[in-house]
């Protein structure tokens, strides 16, 4: 009886780990957004605090350093990062494929592939040890 009662119970707590959240409403999801663009403001603030503290600390090292012996080179600028970096990462479509279709020469080529033994294998793969000469003996 026991046994029977924690399936019963274990059954009851598997069925609730699969309960869904209701939908935020427009109030809730409005204030979320409000707290997400709040969160970004106080991180860009953050960051540019952040940064002025690395100059101003980059500034005092290199008015010090003379004055202990250290040589000092100047700063190394730094280029524009470059708009593939700064980009977003979200393709619209697949590399290549103009829209995302498949084109009728992609579609047309056949499939080859060295695993399958569908195509020939690399030059820079080794090939396959021999077997034993008949004079070796073996277990």
């Amino acid at each position: 009886m026991r046994k029977i009662s924690i399936a019963i119970l274990m059954l009851a707590l598997a069925g609730s780990a699969f309960a869904t959240l209701p939908k935020p409403t427009a109030a809730e999801a409005e204030a979320q957004a409000a707290k997400k663009a709040a969160a970004d403001a106080q991180a860009a603030k953050d960051k540019e605090a952040l940064l002025a503290k690395m100059d101003a600390l980059t500034a005092s090292w290199r008015a010090k350093a003379p004055g202990k012996g250290l040589k000092v080179n100047p700063p190394t600028p730094l280029p524009a990062p470059v708009a593939a970096v700064t980009a977003s990462a979200n393709q619209s479509a697949p590399s290549g494929q103009p829209d995302g279709k498949l084109t009728a020469t992609g579609a047309a080529a056949p499939v080859t592939s060295e695993k399958a033994g569908t195509a020939a294998p690399s030059k820079d793969v080794k090939p396959a040890p021999s077997p034993p000469a008949s004079s070796v003996k073996t277990r």
